[in-house]
């Protein structure tokens, strides 16, 4: 189901007229005005560093405690309950009116080593124990919790090597959603995966969970896609598999969005990453009962990706050094419902012509937000012209699809720089100028 355009965009263009002429909707302003999340894994010891909690402050509605409410983090030692750091996360969502998604009440890693040594009894006795004084600790000031978390197998079985599966067997699932609801009625319930996010098995076997829940009368209320994304992979069917889950009747959202490169990035690669990113965004807008989208992380100066993936990273919203990367306007623009504007404008002129040839050039100016770190130029001509010599490029395929890259001087153009190449061409009969223009395989704006 899609929602009509015309609502949001009166909230939106409200919202940005309420700003003063020199400051920009912020990602929490945009996502509000659109009724859905827009949030962020926190790790409170970092709420210290101030880039860190400006972001935070500003743009973002929802936190997500990245790993302060973890079994590890909360009981470390059997009934001993530490509170510190989920007490810190919640105190900060209260002040800063920022809803509160609690993470994760059952999850096989991040355990303690108690937990897994008990026997079937006292491991459920356990387990039972840890969701009720968990949830009913933060009863009130969590909005949703992550009930269990990447039970299922990438084959599409549940797991078979966790204490939970391996001791309790699939029953386990049931009860921790059910003891969750006990200790926490106004709490919404969720389910948690990655690699989830196509139609494929596993994605299949949570949502044949789900369904029976549903038809069984078991309290689950949404969702979590997690969206550990790798860079030009966004699943084309997501969209689909976001409403087919919504079509059951439980709320979805991406939970933990990431998109990763190999390192070093190059502005290629974050233009696919802010494509990617706009296309996640995209699709849950598009679902009605899509929550919401969280991001794991503010910066990559602290992803969790190169340590687990090594030569990979670069995979968060903002770099390092606390700049917004292009995906962040991706997400800004699609929350905005602004259509993006092309990133390149060609200016195509014949200088010069005679009966059997002409001289033209083109002229690029890069319009986008990022250096263009080489390039290639393509059009097509339409009545058999071809390109016989170039000069400022390199002709790669003269006609009648043309295609022609940078010299070695002259590859990189920063934003709002221009670059202009020349040409000879043969003709015959009429000689139109191409109509569409691509650099880099992204069409331009044509002057």
């Amino acid at each position: 189901m899609e929602e009509s355009p015309m609502p949001f965009l009166a909230t939106v263009l409200a919202a940005v007229l309420s700003l003063s002429p020199l400051q920009a909707p912020t990602l929490a302003s945009l996502a509000t005005a659109r009724g859905i999340d827009i949030g962020v894994a926190l790790a409170p010891a970092r709420l210290s560093e101030t880039a860190y909690k400006t972001i935070v402050d500003n743009e973002f509605n929802l936190v997500v405690p990245e790993n302060a409410m973890k079994w590890d983090a909360t009981e470390p030692t059997q009934n001993q309950f530490r509170w510190t750091d989920g007490d810190a996360v919640a105190a900060y969502a209260q002040s800063t009116g920022k809803e509160l998604y609690g993470h994760t009440l059952v999850w096989h890693n991040q355990l303690p080593s108690w937990v897994s040594a008990l026997d079937a009894t006292a491991l459920r006795a356990a387990v039972l124990n840890h969701i009720t004084t968990v949830a009913t600790h933060f009863k009130g000031q969590v909005s949703s919790w992550d009930v269990v978390n990447e039970a299922f197998s990438d084959s599409g079985g549940l797991r078979r090597s966790t204490p939970f599966q391996d001791k309790l067997g699939d029953g386990y699932i049931a009860e921790a959603f059910q003891a969750a609801r006990a200790a926490d009625p106004g709490a919404k319930l969720c389910i948690n995966d990655y690699n989830i996010e196509n139609i494929g098995a596993k994605s299949t076997a949570v949502y044949n969970l789900v369904r029976d829940f549903k038809a069984q009368g078991v309290p689950i209320d949404c969702v979590g896609f997690q969206a550990h994304l790798i860079l030009g992979q966004v699943p084309g069917d997501l969209k689909a598999n976001l409403q087919r889950f919504a079509d059951l009747g439980v709320d979805v959202r991406i939970t933990e969005l990431d998109i990763r490169m190999a390192t070093p990035s190059d502005a290629a690669k974050l233009a696919q990453q802010a494509a990617d990113y706009r296309s996640v965004v995209t699709a849950c807008l598009a679902v009605t009962r899509c929550q919401g989208v969280t991001t794991w992380g503010v910066t990559d100066k602290y992803s969790w990706i190169p340590d687990v993936f090594p030569g990979e990273g670069a995979a968060l919203l903002w770099d390092e050094n606390y700049q917004p990367k292009p995906a962040y306007q991706a997400v800004a623009e699609a929350l905005g419902g602004v259509t993006p504007a092309a990133p390149c404008k060609a200016a195509y002129s014949v200088s010069s012509q005679w009966n059997t040839g002409f001289t033209g050039t083109v002229t690029l100016t890069n319009t986008g937000t990022t250096a263009w770190s080489g390039w290639e130029l393509a059009f097509a001509y339409t009545a058999g012209q071809t390109i016989t010599q170039s000069w400022n490029s390199v002709l790669v395929q003269p006609g009648p699809q043309t295609k022609l890259t940078n010299a070695s001087w002259n590859g990189t153009v920063a934003p709002g720089g221009t670059v202009s190449l020349g040409f000879n061409a043969s003709w015959s009969g009429t000689n139109p100028a191409p109509t569409a223009f691509t650099v880099n395989a992204t069409a331009c704006t044509t002057v």
